[in-house]
């Protein structure tokens, strides 16, 4: 994608789950629109590796250790970044995790910790950022969700639940934000190719995707960027799928 459309100098962003993988681009879509990056991630590895990443790519990004479910942990984090680099203007709701099994044999932390990682992260991190958005009147959300979180996939009934519930959030934050210049919006990608995937039989699935291959985090990325953008400040409440003609 052309990205000279798209001015984002001044604002600062932060994307969770962002050292590597679908959070990855899309930072570094935005750090290459002018964007002050922050990504946070859930452990020290996770950090370490981000950064060389990011470093890799010409990009001085922020990284943060903090659990999106603990929320103590994310007030702090983001009282940090205020004091490191200013105030969020840009939030990519990305953290997400799978744990696939068949209901009859899911264990309570299987259900809990899926739930937890994308329900409540959403909340933790997003609450506590909305007051400057909508003092300083301008704001973009993005929610990284799930073709799952639409139709449903059998084996994952925590993780559509999870994603599901961030989906019907986002229809309702939209409406309580949008006189104040904040839009919130999800993605919800179909198989990407990401570490998340790649214990998945992608040359079977391939079969089922009417585009006849996986999509690529950049993809994902250049709708997110659109998103972000000044020029789709009139969409919100928004669920926008990316998965190659999949059925949902």
């Amino acid at each position: 994608m052309d990205l000279t459309a798209f001015d984002l100098k001044g604002k600062v962003a932060l994307v969770t789950g962002g050292a590597h993988g679908i959070g990855f681009s899309i930072a570094e879509g935005m750090a290459k629109c002018g964007a002050t990056v922050c990504f946070n991630c859930s452990n020290e590895g996770s950090l370490e590796k981000g950064l060389a990443a990011y470093k890799a790519v010409g990009i001085d990004a922020h990284g943060y250790v903090a659990d999106v479910t603990d929320e103590a942990a994310v007030n702090a984090m983001i009282a940090q970044i205020k004091a490191e680099v200013g105030p969020v203007d840009i939030l990519v709701n990305n953290a997400g995790i799978r744990d696939d099994v068949l209901m009859m044999w899911m264990e309570p932390q299987q259900w809990h910790s899926v739930i937890g990682t994308s329900l409540d992260g959403f909340y933790n991190v997003t609450r506590p950022l909305l007051k400057g958005m909508l003092v300083n009147r301008f704001g973009r959300i993005v929610n990284i969700v799930s073709l799952s979180g639409i139709k449903g996939l059998p084996g994952q009934a925590n993780y559509a639940a999870a994603k599901g519930g961030v989906i019907a959030a986002t229809k309702a934050l939209a409406q309580e934000v949008a006189k104040k210049g904040v839009t919130v919006n999800a993605i919800a990608p179909g198989f990407v190719r990401t570490d998340m995937t790649a214990d998945i039989d992608e040359a079977e699935l391939r079969k089922q995707i009417p585009a006849g291959r996986f999509c690529e985090p950049a993809e994902v990325a250049d709708l997110a960027m659109f998103l972000i953008s000044e020029q789709a400040s009139y969409i919100t409440g928004e669920v926008i799928s990316i998965n190659g003609g999949l059925y949902t």
